[in-house]
């Protein structure tokens, strides 16, 4: 086990630094349905934005987060959408994530009521894709993001792991 432990320490704590804050609007969840104990549904993102140190613009319209809701009330997340930043460069971003919680917690959050952040967890992991010269680091990163689900969407912490 010592053999494990030199390794832990040589490669060092996990890092990150914030990327940008992401708010998305949603428009209209399709309930698609499924086989029993899963539940399809594909919301629409209409709008949104993100501000960031080195990166700050719009959400296009035209994403989508395809969904998954398990029989044990978690969702499963797997959505794309179009960044454009303030300087004009179009950006993919897709993310995978979850959404679990407390039952109860759960059900407010499902009828629009204000629920703390901390009573759940909303994890996702994106990924992006560019050609623009001027962001294409992004190409080259990996990401994670906090969440907190609003009535009007999602808003996301996301940050650069380094």
């Amino acid at each position: 086990m010592d053999d494990f432990s030199e390794t832990f320490a040589a490669l060092g704590d996990l890092k990150a630094r914030p990327l940008f804050a992401m708010k998305v609007e949603v428009d209209h969840i399709h309930a698609i349905g499924g086989p029993a104990g899963i539940d399809r549904r594909v919301g629409e993102m209409s709008a949104g934005r993100f501000a960031g140190e080195r990166l700050s613009g719009d959400v296009l319209s035209g994403g989508a987060d395809w969904q998954v809701v398990r029989a044990d009330d978690a969702v499963l997340l797997d959505a794309r959408v179009v960044l454009r930043t303030d300087d004009g460069a179009d950006i993919a971003m897709d993310y995978a994530g979850i959404r679990t919680g407390p039952t109860e917690v759960l059900a407010r959050l499902g009828r629009g009521e204000p629920v703390d952040p901390a009573d759940y967890y909303f994890r996702i992991l994106p990924r992006f894709a560019t050609s623009d010269p001027r962001y294409e680091w992004l190409n080259r990163i990996l990401a994670v993001g906090i969440g907190h689900r609003l009535p009007e969407g999602p808003v996301y912490s996301v940050f650069e792991i380094i």
